[in-house]
Formats: C-alpha cells, sequence, structure tokens
C-alpha cells in the first residue's frame, strides 16, 4: 500500500487552500444570516418580541469578523479568529440547546437547533475554523513561529 507523502511547501499550499475556502465561505453564510435577520425583523412582522432574528443579526455579526480574521492574516487576526470562533461556537451551543427545550423562545434563527436550517454549518464551521487556525502551518502563516 502507497502512503501520500506531503513535502512541507505542499502542507503549506494545501492548509492554505483550506484557510481561503473559509474565509470565502464564512461571508457567504454572513450573507445569508444578515438577509434572515432582515427580512425577519422588517418585512415578517411578528406581532410579539421574537428572539430569533436579533440571533440571526449577531450570529451574521461574527461570521463577518471571523472572515476578515481568516483572510487577513496576521498575529492579532489570529487571536480575534479565534475568540470570535469560540463565541460562535457557544452561542450556536446555547441557542441550540434552548431551541430544543423550547422552540417557541427562539423562533426562527440562524443557530436554531444546532443550524439545522443551514445543514449544521453553523455548528460545523467554527470547529473546522479553530482546527486550521490551530494547525502548526497555519500558526507559521500568521506569525507565529518558523
Amino acid at each position: 500500500m502507497r502512503v501520500l507523502r506531503l513535502s512541507p511547501t505542499q502542507w503549506r499550499t494545501l492548509v492554505n487552500v483550506f484557510g481561503y475556502i473559509l474565509a470565502i465561505s464564512y461571508p457567504l453564510l454572513a450573507f445569508s444570516a444578515a438577509g434572515r435577520s432582515i427580512y425577519q425583523l422588517f418585512f415578517k412582522g411578528s406581532p410579539e418580541f421574537d428572539i430569533g432574528p436579533w440571533t440571526s443579526a449577531f450570529a451574521a455579526c461574527c461570521y463577518l469578523i471571523a472572515a476578515f480574521g481568516l483572510g487577513y492574516r496576521r498575529r492579532w487576526t489570529w487571536f480575534l479568529s479565534i475568540s470570535v470562533l469560540a463565541l460562535e461556537t457557544t452561542g450556536t451551543l446555547i441557542v441550540g440547546t434552548i431551541s430544543v427545550i423550547d422552540p417557541q423562545f427562539i423562533g426562527s434563527s440562524v443557530w436554531r437547533a444546532f443550524g439545522l436550517d443551514f445543514a449544521f454549518f453553523p455548528l460545523l464551521q467554527p470547529f473546522l475554523g479553530m482546527l486550521w487556525l490551530m494547525w502548526p502551518t497555519t500558526r507559521t502563516l500568521y506569525g507565529f513561529g518558523p
């Protein structure tokens, strides 16, 4: 059986590509979360207070900040990205849990049922982003070590 072996340069290129994929997918998710929030807040017209559009708006802000941190490679943006991805993960888990326990309280949100409406991407993507940021080659791209 033959094992695929990559040189350090090939690893760096591969990891760099994954980072750019994340930097592109985050704005797309931000755009869809913001669109959902704007539609719910201004055009749907819910008679009672609904927390769902506000959590979607917060998620869109998190996604935009994460996209900036993943695309602009500096030491301080690495810390910014880790922080925002941790906040995003926490928000997804909290809102997802509450929406499963009491669906009426959360309403319709990007993070409802752990991102069910978005194929669980809001739950999966921050873990992929943190894994990518912790990868040694990525840390080198951000200016940590050789």
